[in-house]
């Protein structure tokens, strides 16, 4: 038997209970479970056999604080994503760097820190988006997120929103796609670097964000082989930026559509992403095998 973290946060909302079909897998394996948070500083890491990131998702406001646990931890125990891969991962500038690898993704602007705000919006304009959509480059949950237009309806809008934020962090624009509204966000979910399942998130009418705290509904969805594809192509490029020599012990690829039908890379989601074990009760099962090799035989009940 072994002792395993499935790492959470002080404030967890009560109703966060999609993991449970991974709790009682791995208890079936026989591991004892328990869900000590990041932010508690009296937990001992150390009695831990493996620590797993999972619902770890206040940490948007603090993530240099994040990523220092992430490293104390790692050298206390066996971390699950480690922490190069949770300092790589929460700057999404790792984005910029899959598309230099060759993945692709929406049109993107990236904006550093100290930008003038109307140096950004001039961008924009000049790459003729009659929409735009601007996110920062570390958030999570839709934080600081914007739908706007170019148009001068829109303009102080935009212009307050890039001034407010680019001087102290980097952002990123992208032309807004309206499929999010009706087709909605797709998740190729993997564990050991194998296929388990596909997601579509869809936001209430009107709305972009497709995260249950805003209202959102999720279901189960078969994904195309083209999508199937891109998940696979950012995977293999992640693993080459990162060095890893072995798959992610989990991932989620989330994937929008342009117009014309192409699937492009929205999010890559290795730290604490949703899993969605609601709509596949065997993924659960998967995970926690692979949980379960990692600690090895000596730490197994088999």
């Amino acid at each position: 038997m072994a002792r395993i973290a499935l790492v959470s946060q002080l404030d967890l909302p009560t109703w966060e209970v999609d993991d449970a079909p991974l709790h009682a897998a791995l208890r079936a394996l026989g591991h004892e479970i328990s869900q000590p948070a990041w932010d508690d500083e009296g937990v001992d890491w150390g009695t831990f056999d493996l620590a797993v990131l999972r619902t770890t998702w206040n940490y948007a406001h603090q993530v240099d604080r994040f990523v220092a646990w992430a490293e104390e931890v790692e050298r206390a125990t066996q971390l699950v994503h480690d922490a190069a891969v949770v300092r790589w991962n929460t700057h999404k500038s790792y984005l910029r760097q899959l598309e230099q690898a060759g993945v692709t993704l929406a049109p993107t602007l990236w904006f550093e820190r100290g930008t003038d705000a109307e140096e950004a919006w001039e961008a924009m304009v000049g790459e003729g988006w009659d929409r735009v959509f601007l996110k920062p480059l570390m958030g999570q949950t839709a934080r600081e997120t914007l739908r706007g237009s170019t148009t001068e309806t829109d303009r102080r809008s935009v212009m307050e929103h890039l001034a407010r934020l680019l001087p102290v962090e980097p952002m990123m624009a992208q032309p807004y796609l309206a499929s999010v509204e009706t087709r909605g966000e797709h998740s190729a979910v993997f564990f050991g670097g194998s296929f388990s399942h596909g997601v579509r998130k869809v936001p209430v009418p009107g709305d972009y964000r497709v995260q249950d705290d805003f209202g959102a509904s999720d279901m189960p969805v078969e994904m195309s082989g083209a999508q199937l594809s891109l998940a696979l192509q950012t995977l293999e490029a992640a693993r080459g930026l990162l060095r890893r020599s072995r798959p992610f012990d989990y991932a989620r690829i989330d994937m929008l559509e342009m117009a014309g039908g192409r699937w492009v890379l929205n999010e890559l989601e290795v730290v604490e992403p949703s899993l969605f074990f609601r709509h596949a009760p065997r993924g659960a099962a998967r995970f926690a095998q692979v949980l379960h090799n990692l600690v090895g035989p000596d730490q197994t009940s088999g």
